[in-house]
């Protein structure tokens, strides 16, 4: 019993034992409080989150998922060392550990309030906008390094370094890093160009020079295209923006233009039909629309129409096969009326002395040399 009041009446750094007693019982007491709390109310939110529709009770729940176990015990730390009577250096010190832990477990904190935020609003905006998922997700990077930026800052206060001067220091430091890693930068500028401006989206059919594809991927660097052909294009984002894009992603729908010709032998009743026909046999497809179709030109060997129509849906395998639907009607339709598609074919006129003039026709790429020929030659027998 004497050793026992001999312990508590002894000092250590200024306080007695019973001292010491009472600040380890506060940082137990605490400590208890800490672990029975965390999970008791974490359970308690996360049973009331189900029965709501809110984000915000499910956010909470992140939060004291997010609380560490160490931070709780430095705080535990502090609370007990309050009743203590501490050396100045070794106040300081506790209360540098205590905010430094207070100004990491907060960076945890606003962390995980950003990125459950950006979550939530990806799953948003991929229904509605799947363009803006990238923008979010840059967004939420710069959010990041932000963030724990002014963390890394504040402790440095906190442990005495002069950040006026780091700051400072750090400025001049960005621009030299800034010049030696400027294609680094441009592709990273180009990026936030892209997220902002909304050009393309991941899933846009994109046509850049000799190259097409779909975008899979927009990165800080990069943006990745998956070719016709099944291998992947990697682009860099500045290159992006310093081309011509073709945005078929963005089609509403499909302009459809072709041309036929037809004999020049083919009535003028049946020339001033064939709009008509060729205004039915689109029309009688599904999700088209009729533009026009006229008389273009007399052309070598045909009598050219142009028509123009629209597929209502851009989507190239529809476009294709109402084009092919389309040729079958004409088909079947000019062999109704009795009307000939022309093909390629000369005609010459052959001078045959007393045989007056005859003529002769036959497919262009059969036809002889077009040279003068001699008074005699072509004469059959007499």
């Amino acid at each position: 019993m004497e050793s026992l009041e001999t312990w508590l009446a002894a000092e250590w750094l200024g306080n007695t034992g019973r001292q010491w007693l009472n600040a380890a019982g506060i940082a137990l007491i605490a400590l208890v409080v800490f672990f029975i709390v965390k999970p008791f109310v974490r359970a308690r939110v996360a049973a009331l989150a189900k029965k709501t529709e809110t984000a915000w009770d499910d956010l909470f729940v992140e939060l004291i998922a997010g609380t560490k176990t160490l931070a709780m015990l430095i705080f535990a730390g502090f609370f007990g060392s309050l009743a203590l009577t501490l050396p100045p250096t070794l106040r300081r010190v506790i209360v540098s550990v205590t905010l430094i832990a207070l100004i990491l477990q907060a960076g945890l904190w606003v962390n995980r309030v950003l990125q459950f935020y950006i979550k939530q609003s990806v799953d948003h905006r991929r229904r509605i906008d799947p363009g803006s998922v990238a923008a979010l997700n840059v967004a939420g990077w710069i959010g990041r390094l932000v963030v724990w930026s002014v963390v890394l800052l504040l402790i440095l206060e906190n442990v005495g370094v002069d950040i006026t001067a780091l700051v400072a220091g750090l400025g001049v430091g960005g621009i030299a890093v800034a010049l030696a890693v400027q294609n680094v930068l441009g592709d990273l500028f180009a990026s936030l160009s892209i997220v902002l401006d909304k050009p393309f989206a991941v899933g846009d059919f994109l046509v850049l020079g000799d190259h097409m594809g779909n975008v899979e991927h927009v990165g800080l660097k990069t943006t990745r295209l998956r070719s016709l052909t099944g291998e992947q294009l990697i682009i860099s984002n500045a290159d992006m923006l310093g081309t011509r894009i073709r945005n078929y992603g963005r089609m509403y729908e499909r302009r459809g233009v072709f041309t036929i010709g037809v004999t020049y032998q083919t009535p003028r009743e049946k020339l001033r039909r064939i709009p008509d026909i060729i205004r039915e046999s689109i029309e009688a497809q599904e999700k088209t629309r009729f533009d026009r179709s006229h008389f273009k030109s007399y052309g070598p060997y045909s009598l050219d129409f142009e028509t123009v129509y629209y597929v209502i849906e851009p989507a190239y395998a529809l476009f294709m096969d109402i084009q092919q639907a389309v040729n079958l009607a004409l088909h079947e339709r000019f062999e109704a009326e009795g009307i000939e598609f022309a093909f390629p074919t000369q005609t010459l006129f052959l001078e045959g002395g007393s045989f007056g003039v005859s003529s002769a026709t036959m497919p262009a790429e059969d036809a002889p040399p077009t040279e003068p020929r001699s008074p005699d030659e072509g004469q059959g027998p007499a």
